[in-house]
């Protein structure tokens, strides 16, 4: 088990351009007409205020630790699993509001 300085010391972040903006995501203006997002992008490393619970199989855990270490061993990103995985919500979410019926995420959750 991790010791608790562990749990809260930074990881690392791979050098950005200095001319690189990063992206800005807008947020609903009201409650009634929620203007829609430009682009999405992953929270990061950032206090999270709400949570929610995801079960996923063996295999998909074993998958998702994958992805975390071939991150890290190949492209020099330390990235634990929850920042992995809210990148990988931005994304689809950001396939949906561009491409609608024909985003990845329509066609995967159809096929089942």
């Amino acid at each position: 088990m991790p010791a608790a300085d562990d749990l809260f010391r930074p990881t690392a972040v791979p050098d950005q351009p200095e001319d690189a903006a990063p992206e800005v995501v807008e947020l609903p203006t009201t409650k009634e007409t929620p203007a829609k997002p430009k682009g999405r992008t992953a929270s990061g490393r950032v206090k999270h205020d709400e949570k929610m619970t995801v079960y996923v199989t063996s295999d998909e855990l074993i998958d998702l630790e994958h992805a975390r270490l071939e991150l890290r061993r190949h492209h020099g990103i330390a990235a634990d699993r929850g920042r992995i995985v809210r990148a990988a919500i931005a994304m689809a979410l950001a396939d949906l509001d561009a491409h609608g019926e024909d985003s990845s995420l329509v066609r995967r959750l159809t096929e089942a």
